[in-house]
């Protein structure tokens, strides 16, 4: 039986059956038979690499290289009535085959959760998990809509100037994936042509120099600045952050701000919100003792333990039913007691939810 598709285990060929056998079918033959005419196919195939001919098929690269260029610029658009999808891992008698990540990537609607804070930084983190270790497991329409995506989250960062340093670890992470795969691995571990590839890896350089040279102006508030407030109330707004980075650069604003900052208290209510419920470090954590440096405590911690994670929205899963969904779209649930069903999935256990 002749293969029809075009990857690197076939020249691409299609074929046809007929009363004497298989016959191979050329497209574009009536382009290929005047162009013969007017080109000389020895030129074709001396050093000049711009073009390609093999056997009887001969196909300009530049030709080839706008055909892969529109597939790559083509905007691969799903819209589905359900914002739900059914997890199966396996077959039974009432359902066979299984659910693949790409499934859930056109499935779940992330287009219209990025526009929506609380999710944010749900969908760029459960992007950068993607880009590290399951982009070659990707249908190359989910990767159509995965960049769709990603374009559309790095262009809220430029509009809105929300979360610029989540978005740039994510573009690095995908950059450095991309580098490994298409230039280190080969070809053959992707779905679709190496020149899109390249085309895409150029692309995100390009989203990254953007980012890099992002400004955000300044403000002009005419109520009560942040610097204004009491120290009190300064120190509450410090304790709410969960991320030690924004801590730093936001106490690099004041001198006042500096002080907050390099608080033993703060510190260890970070470690006590990040590490206290890892077994080998609770007591640690929970001890009284005023002699403890709870700054670098913290980031030792950080270096063997992973830290807490905290989204305003998540993704949930109906252990009844089996369906993922955001909880707002609901999904049709036959369980008695809905909400003792449901189980907030964290991006990484969403990754591991399509893993067989």
């Amino acid at each position: 039986m002749p293969f029809l598709g075009k990857d690197w285990r076939s020249p691409g060929w299609s074929w046809k059956k007929t009363d004497d056998g298989w016959k191979r079918i050329i497209f574009y033959g009536h382009e290929l038979e005047d162009n013969n005419k007017e080109i000389d196919l020895k030129a074709l195939c001396s050093d000049n690499k711009e073009n390609v001919f093999v056997g009887e098929v001969c196909e300009l690269a530049s030709t080839k290289r706008k055909k892969d260029l529109y597939n790559n610029n083509t905007k691969s658009q799903f819209v589905f009535t359900d914002k739900w999808i059914y997890v199966q891992k396996g077959s039974t008698k009432e359902r066979h085959g299984y659910c693949t990540l790409g499934e859930a990537l056109n499935r779940l609607d992330f287009s219209s959760a990025i526009q929506d804070l609380s999710r944010f930084n749900y969908v760029a983190k459960l992007f950068q998990l993607i880009a590290r270790s399951q982009l070659r497991n990707l249908s190359g329409a989910a990767q159509k809509n995965y960049f769709n995506i990603l374009e559309k989250i790095v262009r809220k960062v430029l509009d809105d100037h929300y979360n610029p340093r989540l978005v740039k670890d994510l573009l690095q992470d995908l950059s450095s994936t991309l580098h490994s795969l298409a230039i280190h691995v080969g070809r053959c571990v992707l779905v679709g042509n190496v020149n899109i590839w390249l085309c895409r890896l150029k692309t995100i350089h390009e989203w990254k120099q953007q980012l890099n040279n992002l400004h955000i102006p300044k403000q002009i508030c005419n109520g009560v600045s942040f610097n204004e407030l009491p120290l009190h109330t300064q120190n509450d707004i410090l304790c709410k952050l969960s991320d030690a980075c924004d801590i730093i650069n936001l106490g690099q604003a004041t001198p006042t701000l500096q002080s907050l900052s390099e608080s033993s208290i703060l510190w260890k209510k970070l470690c006590h919100f990040h590490f206290s419920d890892k077994q080998f470090c609770k007591n640690l954590v929970l001890s009284k003792s005023d002699h403890v440096d709870w700054k670098l405590m913290y980031f030792t911690l950080r270096k063997h333990y992973p830290m807490r994670e905290q989204y305003g929205d998540t993704l949930h899963f109906c252990k009844h039913c089996s369906i993922l969904f955001w909880q707002d779209c609901g999904h049709p649930c036959t369980a008695i007691d809905p909400d003792s069903c449901l189980m907030p999935i964290s991006p990484q256990h969403f990754i591991e939810l399509f893993q067989f």
